[in-house]
């Protein structure tokens, strides 16, 4: 990885009781996508937007390139391309309107930075005299991001961009990210959802304000210590109650039709598996190991920082 482009120390943002972030620290390399997983509530947005300077911490620093959040936002401000959580471009006005707008604020135009945004805004170019209000959920995300980059920035940050869009509209724009990665700018992206994590260079597991983990995927799913076996029978709703009272039970969790099994003792495992629910009656049962996945991981990593610390 290059030297560090992107650097985060202590930042903490609090709202009245409510704690955003806690101590939240990282770096990020020129040219890298580097992701923040987490579920919603876990902070991503307050993060973003105190890195874009929308929001000022309470605590800690953070730069982007040689420029304080804080201290530089003028600066920052024109060098990045930033794509909220919700759709936050004017309705009222049509898709070319709008990407217009945008290019004018910087003080640029479409032509001049059309060969940056061509293979998104080709997708929605056809339908540039339509208001955006009217667009898909996944056009409206093509738009959103054409307009994020007009400017040519240097780094993106990009909010939850597929939530709430189809899952070929998912794989299209982290396609398009990919693509995007050549032409050297770096990526900062928030998602909930844990299989997109495998599409970052890196990413920070986050969970209620606080980092647990920072790492490549795959160097985060190696360090799953357990046996884990995925486990279906006829009825999951049931499957998944006598998994919870099993003994020999470490951790269970569903994985839509299947479920997630790691066994407190794998010495006697599957087979002891199998005979319990055969003995409580489950019919097509099917026990396979599998290697974690990061959801996995994090629900482990999850559960620890849960468990009462002893001195």
């Amino acid at each position: 990885m290059d030297e560090s482009f992107i650097e985060a120390a202590g930042l903490t943002k609090t709202f009245g009781p409510i704690t955003a972030i806690s101590d939240v620290s990282f770096h990020v390399g020129k040219g890298e996508l580097f992701g923040f997983i987490g579920p919603d509530g876990t902070g991503k947005t307050t993060l973003f937007r105190i890195l874009t300077t929308l929001l000022l911490p309470d605590k800690g620093s953070a730069r982007i390139g040689s420029h304080d959040v804080v201290k530089n936002f003028r600066e920052i401000r024109k060098n990045i391309g930033y794509m909220a959580g919700r759709f936050s471009l004017y309705k009222d006005l049509t898709v070319e309107e709008n990407l217009k707008f945008y290019a004018t604020i910087f003080d640029t135009t479409i032509e001049e930075n059309y060969h940056l945004i061509r293979n998104i805004y080709s997708h929605i170019e056809p339908f540039k005299k339509r208001l955006a209000g009217n667009l898909s959920g996944g056009m409206k995300q093509k738009l959103a991001l054409s307009c994020a980059l007009i400017h040519k920035p240097d780094t993106l940050v990009l909010d939850e961009p597929t939530t709430g869009v189809d899952a070929v509209s998912r794989r299209e724009f982290w396609e398009m990210l990919k693509e995007l990665k050549k032409e050297g700018i770096t990526i900062l992206v928030s998602t909930p959802y844990m299989d997109e994590a495998s599409l970052c260079d890196r990413v920070a597991l986050m969970q209620s304000g606080r980092i647990m983990e920072i790492d490549t995927p795959a160097a985060i799913t190696s360090q799953y210590p357990y046996a884990l076996f995925a486990v279906r029978a006829g009825n999951i709703n049931l499957l998944l109650n006598d998994l919870e009272v099993y003994e020999n039970r470490r951790s269970v969790q569903p994985f839509g039709q299947t479920v997630h099994f790691a066994p407190a003792n794998a010495a006697n495992e599957p087979e002891g598996l199998r005979k319990y629910l055969e003995s409580r009656g489950h019919s097509g049962i099917r026990i396979e190991p599998i290697h974690a996945g990061i959801e996995d991981c994090f629900m482990m990593l999850m559960t620890n920082s849960e468990q009462p610390k002893t001195e």
